[in-house]
């Protein structure tokens, strides 16, 4: 290679990734999505911040419970999602209740909510605020 040539990498699909102030990715896109799925992205994560665990005076967003919110397609969002122990009372009704809420947002048609354990969810994973909010500091 020369000195004025350039090593191109082409990446097939490219995606964009929003990471929280946590650390989690809380939106992946593909690079060639319009700006809305930013914009559709801030109002889900608002959505979110509106669903709480009953047990836990935090929402579900600042606890870190919220793995990943991917747009694969104009109105389809994916969200993975963790609780706070396998055995949480609402297992059941959590998720669900969050698909709920998404589907309010105006541009989602479709979404699946996915409930994974890997990796566990730890209080690391919690906002600032959250820890705050619950005096763990």
């Amino acid at each position: 290679m020369t000195t004025n040539e350039t090593q191109s990498n082409f990446v097939e699909n490219p995606v964009i990734q929003t990471v929280s102030p946590f650390g989690t990715i809380i939106n992946s896109v593909p690079e060639t999505a319009s700006a809305t799925s930013e914009e559709l992205t801030n109002e889900i994560v608002e959505v979110l911040k509106t669903v709480f665990d009953p047990e836990i005076p935090v929402n579900i967003y600042d606890l870190g419970l919220i793995y990943d919110i991917a747009i694969p397609s104009p109105g389809e969002v994916s969200v993975k999602m963790t609780l706070t122990s396998p055995a949480c009372p609402v297992a059941g009704t959590l998720p669900p209740e969050v698909e709920t809420k998404i589907k309010t947002v105006p541009g989602v048609t479709k979404c699946v909510v996915d409930l994974v354990w890997d990796p566990p969810w730890d209080r690391e994973r919690m906002s600032e605020a959250a820890k705050l909010q619950l005096n763990m500091f």
